[in-house]
């Protein structure tokens, strides 16, 4: 700070200053020692939240947290994500279990509808939800604590790919908290509020967080693009359609593990920017099996057109090559689709490098061995892409069904 020119010898404080410090001081510390034990605090009133003026903002914009399914999953992507990991505390009985979920719950419904968490110091910062969604994923040991429901098929972990070098700080976990929202503060301020509520219970194993286009830059629906610059998500099914309904919870042939649940794998992909600076577009587009410009297969002109993989150059080669991405993820089976929600993500590049960027690549379906793994086994045996791209990071989660006003998600664990 500069000097204002005046005295700047440090008087000594009278006794009202040294009364206020001790109020302040005291209040601190019953904060502390009542959150240490889990005792529920009345804040500060916040304002109500202030509605949209109509100039196009969406701060004011909420998604229901409460319903048979939960929110996070068929909502149309949010601008920004975060995936946090957690592992449950040594010797968590199944009551602490459930007093986690329901604490973890109504914060969920009180953040993403614009209102304080429990014991919210920074109340304020709730009041502009941007969409904001909160989704909870169980690993298999959650289910082992709750004791009631065998751990889901296909929830226990993915089988050995050779393209893999994971690394454990991205993989496994107990509790997976997915924090999505038009607006970075709100999810940083609910990642805050759950990890705050959660920590006598749990340990951060892992967070990672992505991004999209920013809300606003493009219209509402346009296809995703990931860091090589490929429209990615192309093929998805579209949230409502039966075609989704089949796909992500199931139907007579492909059945999720419990109603209005679905199941999440989690892959972290590495993309080497600096190798793929070195390919030409066209070489690039051979990779992929699509044209970067739009999205279009090949053989077409538009995004959406289906792909000839019967059609030749005129010295006979494909035009969308056996070893192309689109080929090999594109599955002869119907019943082998899966629905992707991923988020990019930048992080501080290496030494002698200039980026450190991927995916965060987030796959839902019914079922996770009849659905993504012969998937990722043809993308193992012959995808160019893996020329480019290592896959540092795996995780499973069963996603539960949701809840009801005065319920908690995973109640169905200890019914």
């Amino acid at each position: 700070m500069g000097s204002s020119g005046r005295d700047n010898t440090t008087p000594k404080p009278g006794p009202g200053v040294r009364r206020r410090h001790l109020l302040f001081g005291g209040a601190a510390a019953g904060v502390g020692a009542l959150a240490a034990v889990g005792t529920q605090l009345a804040g500060k009133p916040v304002p109500p939240m202030p509605s949209d003026s109509g100039d196009g903002a969406n701060g004011a914009r909420t998604v229901p947290f409460y319903g048979d399914r939960q929110a996070g999953v068929g909502t149309a992507a949010q601008a920004h994500g975060v995936f946090l990991a957690l592992d449950l505390k040594e010797g968590t009985t199944p009551e602490r279990l459930k007093s986690l979920l329901k604490l973890l719950s109504d914060d969920a419904a009180n953040l993403t509808q614009g209102k304080a968490a429990l014991a919210d110091t920074e109340g304020e910062l709730a009041l502009r939800p941007a969409r904001l969604t909160v989704t909870f994923g169980f690993g298999p040991s959650l289910f082992r604590v709750a004791g009631t429901v065998p751990v889901p098929d296909g929830v226990s972990g993915l089988p050995a790919f050779s393209i893999d070098k994971l690394v454990p700080e991205f993989c496994g976990g107990d509790l997976l908290l997915q924090i999505c929202a038009d607006d970075p503060l709100s999810v940083a301020h609910a990642q805050r509020m759950l990890l705050k509520d959660s920590r006598r219970f749990t340990t951060v194993r892992w967070v990672q967080t992505g991004f999209r286009r920013a809300y606003g830059t493009e219209q509402s629906g346009t296809t995703m693009r990931n860091l090589f610059g490929q429209v990615d998500g192309t093929s998805n099914p579209v949230p409502g359609s039966a075609e989704f309904e089949k796909v992500v919870y199931g139907d007579g042939g492909t059945g999720s593990w419990a109603p209005h649940g679905t199941s999440l794998v989690i892959r972290r992909i590495s993309m080497h920017l600096d190798k793929w600076d070195e390919l030409d577009r066209s070489g690039r587009e051979e990779s992929v099996g699509r044209k970067l410009a739009n999205g279009a297969p090949l053989t077409g002109t538009a995004e959406h057109d289906e792909p000839d993989f019967a059609a030749v150059t005129p010295v006979g080669f494909p035009v969308i090559a056996d070893f192309a991405h689109l080929r090999r993820a594109r599955p002869d089976d119907p019943s082998q689709r899966i629905f992707r929600r991923a988020f990019n993500y930048d992080s501080v590049p290496g030494a002698g490098s200039v980026s450190d960027s991927g995916l965060i690549f987030a796959s839902y379906q019914a079922d996770i061995g009849r659905q993504f793994v012969p998937i990722q086994r043809r993308l193992d045996e012959l995808d160019l892409l893996n020329l480019w791209t290592t896959p540092v990071g795996s995780a499973v989660f069963a996603i539960p069904p949701g809840c009801a006003p005065g319920g908690f998600v995973g109640e169905g664990l200890f019914a």
